[in-house]
């Protein structure tokens, strides 16, 4: 074999090796790049969630507050001003919990939604319950209601196992539950 044609050859099965090593090297690069964006979106969507999660906890306790202080003013010396207030207060605290509730929905996953739903349904029944004993004791003159408290009470029961749930759901999307 003639010394150019080696040369050559030699310069092409270099080449060709230099090509070779080059996309090796971009092949990994490329493959770490992509595992770093997956973890990444991993973390934001995680962040997202329990941003998500922690509103609508909070906007829950919110709720549970502004109705637990409507049942204090029913059952106390509190006139008809103060339940009105009371009434405008539970509705305030139900509008941001469905709020809350909608942006769970949204951020997922499937079971989380389904809890925040139920809890949601749940408080929203306790709203309507606290309304409408608002407005007995407004047309009656007085809170002093048994059906009224122990309809009230009934609904307290009836949300204190979806919260439970709702932050068991959380947790394991969270992959906090351990």
């Amino acid at each position: 074999m003639d010394a150019g044609v080696a040369a050559i050859l030699g310069a092409a099965i270099g080449a060709v090796g230099g090509v070779g090593g080059g996309l090796l090297t971009l092949s990994t690069q490329l493959r770490s790049l992509d595992a770093q964006h997956r973890a990444e979106e991993k973390r934001w969507l995680a962040d997202v969630r329990r941003e998500t999660y922690t509103s609508f906890i909070a906007c829950a306790k919110q709720l549970s507050n502004a109705v637990w202080k409507a049942s204090d003013l029913l059952h106390g010396e509190a006139g008809v001003e103060d339940w009105e207030r009371a009434r405008s207060n539970v509705h305030d605290a139900w509008t941001q919990l469905s709020a809350a509730s909608a942006a769970v929905t949204m951020a997922g996953p499937h079971t989380v939604a389904a809890a925040a739903e139920d809890l949601r349904e749940a408080l929203r029944q306790w709203e309507l319950l606290t309304g409408t004993w608002i407005r007995a004791a407004i047309q009656q003159g007085t809170g002093q209601l048994a059906e009224h408290d122990r309809r009230f009470m009934a609904g307290f029961d009836a949300k204190k196992p979806l919260e439970v749930a709702f932050q068991v759901a959380a947790r394991r999307a969270l992959g906090t539950d351990t």
